[in-house]
C-alpha cells in the first residue's frame, strides 16, 4: 500500500460543490489534489495576446505555459487553450443559461453506499436545494429522460432515474458552502484512484518510483482526470471565497479558508501543495474539450431535429464552431488516452476497471450531505464519465453518440463550461500570483 502524503482541505463549492481530499487530514486541513505519486513543479507564462496568429508561431511566446510540466507534449495545447478560452468561456456561460442544459432530475434521497455515515445537517442556508415547479419543466426534457431511463449495466455512467423532482442549476449556481466532505473524498482517492501497485507500466523502472500522473498506462491518465476534476473544483472553491470576499458577506466563525489568495497558492499554485493541479486541469479540459468535439453531429442532429429549443440551439452552434475544438494542439490528451488503452490486450482487457470507478465516483456523490454540493457533483461526475464514454467506449475507439443521453450531453456541456471558467480563473490568479515565476522562451 502506497504511502498518500498529502493533506486535502475538505470543502465543498456549489456547483462545482466537492473538494478532493486526496488522503489524510489534520485539523489545518491542507488541500491537495496529488494521489500520492511523484509531482514535479511547474509554472506558468503570459497569455497569448493574439490567437489568429497562434498557428504562425514557432515558439508559444508570450503564452501562459505551464514551465517543466510532467507533459511536455501538453505545452502547445495548453498554449492554445489560453490564447481562446476567454472567448468560449463567455458562450459555454450562455448556454448554461438554457433549460436543456440546467434542468436534471437528480435523487437526492439515495443513501450512502460506501460507508457507514452519521447524519450530518447542513444548518447553512447555502447548503439546500428545492425542486423547480413541475410546469416550469419542459415537456420535452421530461419526455427525454423518461424515454432514456435504460442503461447498460455494465456502462460508464448511470444517472438517477428521472422522477418528478427536477432541479435547477440557474436556480442553484456555484456557490461557496465550507460543507466538509472529507471521508467521501478520502474514499476517492483511495479507493476509484488507482494506486501505484495497480499500475500497468512497461518499465523497467522500480513501482516505487511510477508516476501515477504520467506513466505510460491508462490508469495514469485516468488519475490525471480525477486530479483535474479536482483542481477545477477547487478553482470553483476559491473564486467562491473571492466572491464572498468582495461581498463583503461573513464566514462561519469557524471557517479557516478566508483569503482566495492564499487558498490558490496552497492548492493551485505550481509552488502550492500540488505542482501538478494546473498542468493536470488543463489536460481534463481536453479531454473534454475532444469529447464534445466527438458529440458534436449528435448534438447538431438535435438541433436539426428540434430536440434543443431553437434559442438553446442557437448558443450550442457557437461553441461548437469555435476553433478551440478543432484545435490539432488539443488533441494530444485525448490521442495518449487511446493509445494507452489500444496499446495491447491486457489494457483492453481491464479497462472494464474505469468503467466501473466512473460508475462508483458518481454514485458516492450520494454520500454528500450537502443536497447543493450532492447536486453539482453528480453533474460534474457525469460529465467526466460521458467524456470518457464518448472518447473510449468498451474497447478504446468510443461509441455511437447516438445512444448518448440527453441528460449526459446536457452534464457533458455543463462540466466543459465548469472547466472554462475554472481555467480563465486560475490564469487571473496566476498573472497576480508572486510565488508562481513567468517564464520567457525567448
Amino acid at each position: 500500500m502506497m504511502f498518500l502524503a498529502i493533506l486535502l482541505l475538505p470543502i465543498y463549492d456549489g456547483a462545482t460543490a466537492f473538494t478532493f481530499p486526496n488522503t489524510h487530514l489534520t485539523s489545518t486541513g491542507n488541500p491537495s489534489n496529488n494521489i500520492g505519486w511523484n509531482s514535479h513543479h511547474q509554472s506558468p507564462l503570459h497569455p497569448p495576446t493574439n490567437h489568429n496568429h497562434y498557428h504562425n508561431q514557432q515558439k508559444f511566446n508570450p503564452a501562459f505555459i505551464l514551465h517543466s510540466t510532467t507533459s511536455p507534449s501538453l505545452s502547445p495545447g495548453i498554449a492554445a487553450i489560453d490564447t481562446m478560452n476567454d472567448e468560449i468561456e463567455g458562450l459555454l456561460c450562455q448556454i448554461r443559461k438554457k433549460p436543456y442544459f440546467r434542468m436534471y432530475s437528480v435523487d437526492m434521497l439515495a443513501s450512502c453506499e460506501y460507508f457507514p455515515q452519521e447524519m450530518f445537517e447542513c444548518y447553512s442556508s447555502t447548503c439546500e436545494i428545492y425542486p423547480i415547479d413541475e410546469e416550469d419543466i419542459p415537456t420535452d426534457i421530461r419526455r427525454f429522460d423518461m424515454d432514456e431511463h435504460r442503461f447498460e449495466l455494465d456502462g460508464w455512467a448511470r444517472w438517477d432515474m428521472p422522477s418528478e423532482d427536477y432541479y435547477d442549476t440557474n436556480q442553484y449556481p456555484e456557490e461557496f458552502t465550507a460543507y466538509d466532505g472529507a471521508e467521501i473524498w478520502r474514499f476517492i482517492h483511495d479507493r476509484i484512484a488507482f494506486q501505484d501497485d495497480e499500475m500497468d507500466v512497461l518499465s523497467d523502472t522500480p513501482i516505487l518510483d511510477v508516476d501515477g500522473y504520467d506513466s505510460d498506462s491508462w490508469k495514469a491518465d485516468f488519475n490525471k482526470a480525477v486530479s483535474g476534476l479536482h483542481s477545477m473544483i477547487s478553482a470553483q472553491i476559491v473564486r467562491g471565497i473571492g466572491k464572498k470576499v468582495a461581498a463583503d458577506e461573513e464566514f462561519e466563525e469557524d471557517c479557516v479558508w478566508t483569503d482566495p489568495k492564499v487558498e490558490f497558492e496552497r492548492r493551485l499554485s505550481p509552488s502550492g501543495e500540488t505542482p501538478q493541479a494546473l498542468e493536470n486541469l488543463y489536460f481534463t479540459y481536453m479531454l473534454l474539450l475532444s469529447a464534445v468535439r466527438a458529440a458534436r453531429d449528435r448534438l447538431l442532429m438535435d438541433c436539426d431535429a428540434g430536440k434543443i429549443d431553437a434559442d438553446a440551439a442557437q448558443s450550442l452552434r457557437e461553441v461548437l464552431d469555435y476553433p478551440l475544438l478543432d484545435d490539432d494542439t488539443i488533441d494530444i490528451a485525448s490521442r495518449r488516452l487511446h493509445d494507452h488503452a489500444v496499446r495491447d490486450k491486457a489494457s483492453l482487457d481491464t479497462l472494464w476497471e474505469a468503467r466501473m470507478r466512473t460508475r462508483d465516483l458518481f454514485r458516492v456523490m450520494n454520500c454528500v450531505q450537502c443536497n447543493k454540493c450532492r447536486f453539482h457533483g453528480k453533474i460534474a461526475t457525469m460529465g467526466l464519465s460521458t467524456a470518457f464514454q464518448l472518447l473510449l467506449g468498451k474497447k478504446g475507439e468510443g461509441v455511437d453518440v447516438k445512444i448518448v443521453h440527453r441528460v449526459e450531453l446536457a452534464a457533458l456541456m455543463t462540466t466543459l463550461s465548469k472547466f472554462s471558467t475554472a481555467v480563465k480563473y486560475c490564469r487571473e490568479m496566476s498573472a497576480s500570483s508572486t510565488s508562481a515565476p513567468l517564464l520567457d522562451l525567448d
